[in-house]
This record gives C-alpha cells, structure tokens and sequence, in this order.
C-alpha cells in the first residue's frame, strides 16, 4: 500500500511559561522543536474515499485543483487532522473559498459542519467548547499589522472544544526578523505564529515541512504577491520585466510553515 510521508516535528509546551507576545520571539522563550529527524506517516488517499473526494471533484473550479500540485490539500488536511463528522470553522475564507470548496463539501458528505467566519471577535459562528477544528491560511501577516493577532486567538480558543485543533498555514519569513519589518510583504517567521498561539493557551503539537519551498527567498518586488497565484506585475509606477516574470514564476507558490496546535484537554 503506497504511503505518503512527510518531515513533521511533534512538539510540546516546554519548561518555562510563554512570555508576552513581541514583535519577535524573545530569547527567553520556550525552545522550538527542530524541523528535521521524525517521520510522520501519512494515511493512504483510499483511507478517506470522502476526502479524497472532494479534493478531485470536478465542482471544484479547475484553478483550485491546478494549484493541487503545490498546496497538498489531502495531506496537509490529514496532517491537521481532519476526520469525518468534524464541526470546522475557517476564518476568512475567501471570496475564492479555496479550502470552503473542499471543506464544505467533505462535512456535507461525512455528517460533519463547516462554518465561515470573517469577523471572529464579533462571533464564532459556533458555541464556545463546540468546534473541533480552525483552520487560518494565510491570515497572520494582515492581522499582526492592526493588533488582530491577540484577540483573534482568544476567540479562537474559546471556540475550541478541549483537545480541539488550531490549523495554520501561512507565508513564512526567515527567522529573526522582526515582524514589523516582514508582515508588509506577506510573511511572518515561524517562531513568531508559534509564541503567539502558546500565549493564548495552545500547545504546539506538530509541524510540517510539507508547504516548505527553499525556492523562495523571499525578496520579491511586491512582496508574496509576486508570486503564484496573485502574480502581481505592475505597482507603483514599477513593472516587471519578461524576465522577471518567468523567474517568479518559476519559483511556484511560497514557503509556508504548517502547524497544529491544540487547545489543552484540561482547558477550562
């Protein structure tokens, strides 16, 4: 039976308690796990005919599944844990909804929930200690720009039933940079996500070098936006060259962290 595996770190609450949120992780905080050493085996796609099913339905716009490729939406789903019968709640999908058209789908089929939400601090959309999953794509850059960061963590946890998961993708920057400096251009470092969601009460559990992309520097004209899908060209009075073009565009999508946090069993 063919195995889909993939570099995943487990991680835990370590010694120390997690310091006040900073614009960069500060040097006292709890260590991070390190990236490379443990294997985490993957499920085979027959072992979610539901899943595997929304992942290659045709009702999905042929845009979405070409990005397939380079978004792993069936690993990076089983990886946070996804299991039929879920009630899931995604923060600000998306006019393009391209995890709704999968997760919607999946929960209709598996007797699951999934629910929209846009605006967490105004309501979850669920009662508080009910949702099994959040999920957040590429969201922390804009909201560590207007102090969203905090409160939206809140919210999140309270929404989570114990043991709930807090599923997170997002455009990563190289680490020691301070968020300020790199949240402009769409990336936020790892270890930043990581304290932030540790001082709201997560427990970092694993994370994934599934969405990594060693192609991408980083140092791109207008940010993350240059690249796959957005593939922004012309801003400012500055146009990309021909060349330019193909080299982003040769570079795929972005390097992202993947994370799974939980909220504590013995949470209140």
């Amino acid at each position: 039976m063919r195995t889909l595996a993939f570099i995943a770190l487990a991680g835990a609450v370590l010694g120390s308690p997690v310091p006040a949120l900073a614009q960069a992780a500060p040097s006292d905080a709890a260590p991070l796990p390190r990236r490379e050493g443990l294997s985490m085996e993957m499920p085979t796609l027959s072992e979610d005919a539901a899943l595997q099913a929304a992942v290659a339905s045709t009702s999905r716009p042929e845009a979405d599944r070409a990005r397939d490729g380079e978004r792993h939406p069936f690993e990076t789903l089983t990886f946070w844990g996804l299991q039929p019968g879920l009630t899931v709640v995604e923060i600000e999908p998306g006019r393009a909804g391209w995890w709704r058209n999968i997760l919607e789908p999946y929960a209709a089929a598996t007797g699951g929930r999934y629910v929209p939400v846009n605006r967490p601090t105004e309501g979850m959309g669920v009662a508080d200690g009910s949702a099994d999953m959040v999920v957040v794509a590429r969201a922390f850059h804009n909201w560590s720009r207007d102090g969203r960061v905090e409160p939206y963590l809140a919210a999140f946890f309270q929404a989570l039933k114990p043991g709930g998961v807090l599923a997170v993708e997002q455009h990563r920057a190289a680490e020691g940079l301070n968020v300020t400096e790199t949240a402009p251009n769409g990336y936020v470092p790892e270890s930043w996500v990581i304290h932030a969601a540790r001082r709201a009460g997560f427990e970092l559990e694993a994370r994934s070098e599934l969405n990594a992309n060693p192609k991408d520097d980083r140092d791109h004209p207008f940010g993350v936006w240059s690249l796959k899908p957005t593939r922004t060209s012309e801003r400012d009075g500055r146009a990309l060259t021909p060349d330019e073009r193909t080299a982003l565009d040769a570079i795929g999508e972005s390097d992202r962290m993947t994370l799974r946090f939980r909220k504590p069993y013995a949470a209140d």
